[in-house]
């Protein structure tokens, strides 16, 4: 049995589909059960919360492996990176070191104590308690999910310069990965980083956007001294000052070279499917990073 924390979102989405059509028992954790019902039909869903230490336990139970496609970034109440990406997978870990599974973590390419990203920081003291328990785990870093990015700029807007190259990776690269993780077992506590071909900058991303929906429209700018003042209220204007500002580009080409058997979508490819404009769907986004 593998049960993916996480498995209603953007990423556990496609991982679950993958996982069922693979054969594989899957059981879904979920704190609304209701948010599940686009899943196959064969998966097992259960509630649970991966601040609740009790139910996390009861959903371990006859579990080989678990995925942890959680995130804190966005969310009502005690929903933080505190409390999700670092408490709730450090929760996640000890369980199943104690039913003796396997761990498959999905973490931030950057992630590091230092980095500017609290999300990338709360993702990190995860990993390290992660590697001073006693369970056997991967964790795949990723870098920002570009269908994310190109549900957040359905309007042309850019938050600060837009002159910041950021690495772009398709959510279902990731899914392949990840899927790859649960059943490789040459990756044992290996940290597999995957990311696209391509750097790009919010302003180019906004004008390819523009291109394929063939829109010509002006590309709006949140200024950099208004995510500051938000920053005070809110994380989500701080993280787009720091994606503004510091280096979030990756050479995804050579990272691909470790694992050439791995997807390598461009990312025109990967916005095909949102070539004609549609309003985000509204849905949060559980898949584990800022993208």
């Amino acid at each position: 049995m593998i049960l993916v924390a996480g498995g209603t979102g953007r990423l556990g989405t496609l991982l679950v589909t993958r996982l069922v059509d693979g054969g594989n028992e899957v059981r879904v954790m979920t704190r609304d059960p209701t948010r599940a019902q686009h899943l196959p039909t064969t998966v097992e869903v259960v509630r649970g919360d991966v601040r609740e230490r009790e139910s996390v336990h009861r959903a371990m139970l006859g579990v080989g492996t678990v995925v942890s496609a959680v995130h804190g970034f966005a969310g009502p109440g005690r929903v933080t990176p505190a409390s999700v990406d670092r408490d709730g997978n450090a929760t996640l870990v000890d369980a199943a070191a104690t039913q003796s599974a396997r761990i498959v973590l999905v973490s931030g390419v950057g992630a590091a104590a230092d980095s500017p990203l609290e999300l990338f920081r709360a993702k990190y003291e995860a990993e390290q308690h992660m590697r001073a328990s006693s369970a056997v785990w991967t964790v795949v870093r990723a870098t920002a999910f570009v269908e994310l990015w190109a549900e957040i700029m359905a309007k042309p807007i850019v938050f600060g310069r837009g002159d910041n190259p950021i690495n772009f990776v398709s959510v279902a690269d990731v899914a392949a990965v990840v899927e790859r993780a649960v059943d490789e077992e040459s990756w044992h506590g290996q940290v597999v980083e995957v990311g696209g071909p391509e750097n790009l900058t919010f302003n180019e991303l906004a004008g390819l956007l523009q291109e394929l929906r063939g829109q010509q429209r002006r590309i709006h700018h949140v200024p950099r001294p208004v995510l500051r003042a938000l920053g005070v209220f809110a994380r989500q204007p701080r993280a787009a000052l720091a994606m503004d500002t510091f280096d979030m580009s990756f050479d995804g080409r050579a990272a691909h070279a470790a694992y050439p058997d791995l997807p390598l979508t461009h990312v025109r490819e990967a916005l095909g499917p949102f070539s004609v404009p549609s309003a985000p769907s509204g849905r949060t986004d559980r898949s584990g990073g800022l993208g």
